[in-house]
């Protein structure tokens, strides 16, 4: 069985309503996002940083997966399937499918501030004075500006096995992640699919690449139906 390896940004959650980092105004939710995304923002402010993602986390009651996300469940009937996302939505989850690995963090999950291996499940608030059983602060399960990105050794692994690699929603130009399609084979198939692709070094040096400049609730069904005839 081949093995296809998805990559999805932003852009495919922000079609379900979840906003982004990059809004054109450079905030997020009103928030510049080093007060609300950086070690040094939840030192000086972690009431601030703790309500800010407990918003975000009451989101995710009201957004559903998006034809984007459901279409890409249809891929596993006939290949193995990993999904590397950058999204701590639960969305990929949530549309049913199996394989995902979370490059930054997630939305329903905390920790330790201490260790970042102590982790729990979290569907409700964080609040200050919840503590994790070593006596630290919990904090949100998300890889902030400047932390070490803990699953790219993972993710790295699993794009360098895969046949095809599928780029949805991202503007590969984020790194480390915009790197991993640097580690695909040189005979692995690559679609893109973006209503504004930006072509990084990796994708620029490849010859069997396909660019679908569109949304991925419509770009995503078409590389599926093209995947699934062959």
């Amino acid at each position: 069985m081949e093995s296809i390896v998805i990559l999805t940004g932003a852009g495919i959650s922000a079609e379900s309503g979840i906003k982004t980092f990059r809004d054109a105004d450079g905030l997020w939710e009103g928030h510049d996002v080093y007060e609300v995304a950086t070690p040094e923002g939840f030192r000086k402010n972690p009431a601030l940083v703790l309500k800010f993602y407990n918003d975000r986390r009451r989101q995710l009651y009201e957004v559903k997966p998006n034809a984007g996300h459901t279409a890409l469940v249809e891929l596993e009937e006939k290949y193995k399937v990993t999904i590397i996302t950058q999204n701590v939505d639960d969305l990929h989850e949530r549309a049913g499918s199996s394989k995902i690995i979370h490059l930054h963090g997630e939305l329903r999950k905390s920790r330790s501030s201490l260790n970042p291996n102590m982790i729990f499940d979290c569907l409700g608030d964080i609040n200050l004075g919840d503590k994790a059983p070593d006596g630290s602060q919990l904090r949100p399960h998300i890889v902030w500006f400047g932390e070490d990105v803990p699953m790219i050794g993972v993710a790295a692994h699993a794009v360098a096995a895969a046949d095809i690699v599928i780029v949805i929603g991202s503007s590969m130009q984020v790194y480390p992640a915009a790197g991993l399609v640097g580690y695909a084979r040189r005979d692995a198939e690559i679609f893109y699919v973006d209503p504004k692709p930006a072509l990084n070094y990796e994708l620029k040096q490849r010859k069997n690449l396909t660019i679908i400049a569109e949304p991925a609730t419509t770009g995503v069904r078409k590389v599926v139906d093209v995947l699934l005839k062959d």
